[in-house]
């Protein structure tokens, strides 16, 4: 399954449910998640480590 589809089921989901309170949850989750990734072998990971 690619990507797209499961953002774009995902999307479905929350629309179909109404459920879109939890839009600003996942999209900050998911804000995270790329932050520690790319932190991850960085200079800065210290920094950004500290602040968890």
């Amino acid at each position: 399954m690619a990507k797209h589809e499961v953002l774009a089921e995902l999307w479905e989901f929350l629309k179909y449910r109404k459920k879109y309170w939890l839009a600003p949850i996942l999209f900050l989750l998911i804000l995270v998640g790329f932050l520690l990734v790319l932190a991850e072998k960085s200079v800065l990971a210290p920094f950004i480590y500290t602040l968890f």
